[in-house]
């Protein structure tokens, strides 16, 4: 399948797939999406939701590591440790995403030659775990405090978005845990809500209105 790099708006790279009409990250900037929807709405919030210890994160869609790679950074610039799993099927090639232009951030590199299958702990404050799985063959005990859910559009991938998938992920999930994502679409809120999230709406970043945290409130 043909991937190939592209310039978003912010002047970061992403990764689009022609065949399937997707690209890893939003064309309007993929930096400043990672940052809001990931870690401002999702790993700010749960990082005052709980306060000590380490914090487990699930990603949906390694993808070019982006997201890994700015959780790294904020787990640095805090001294907390974090835990990253993340579920890639279809990983990048590592040559093409050396090519993207924020390969050269000190560990990027390193977060794509690292092993699969088994824990790496990439700096002192960031241990990743990357997972070579689909998402409805992964199962988990609550083991997660934050889920980035990161998975391709509705429309490219629609049994990703489905009420099962949701439940899979809410059972991963600690009490008071949440999942974000970039998609607010009507039918994925209902589908996160009868898994039994509580679904808020939140600003979305630049070129999107709205985004979505659900928690898990327990219930």
């Amino acid at each position: 399948m043909l991937r190939e790099i592209i310039l978003t708006k912010d002047g970061s790279h992403s990764v689009s797939i022609p065949e399937m009409k997707v690209t890893y990250h939003s064309i309007h900037g993929a930096v400043q999406e990672s940052m809001h929807v990931f870690i401002h709405a999702g790993l700010h919030y749960i990082k005052d939701i709980f306060p000590d210890g380490p914090i487990h994160i699930l990603e949906v869609g390694f993808g070019t590591g982006l997201n890994a790679l700015l959780t790294l950074q904020e787990a640095a610039t805090w001294q907390r440790q974090v835990h990253y799993t993340s579920l890639e099927l279809f990983p990048l090639e590592r040559e093409q995403a050396l090519q993207l232009n924020y390969a050269d951030q000190p560990y990027f590199a390193t977060l794509h030659t690292s092993e699969w299958e088994e824990d790496v702990q990439v700096t002192p404050f960031f241990t990743l775990h990357k997972k070579k799985i689909s998402l409805p063959d992964f199962s988990s005990v609550p083991a997660f405090h934050l889920v980035y859910f990161d998975a391709f559009a509705p429309a490219a991938q629609p049994e990703l978005w489905a009420k099962e998938v949701f439940e899979k992920l809410r059972n991963a999930l600690f009490s008071s845990g949440a999942l974000v994502t970039y998609c607010s679409k009507g039918d994925v809120r209902r589908a996160m809500q009868a898994a039994g999230f509580k679904v808020g709406k939140i600003a979305g970043p630049p070129g999107k209105r709205e985004m979505v945290r659900a928690v898990n409130d327990g219930r």
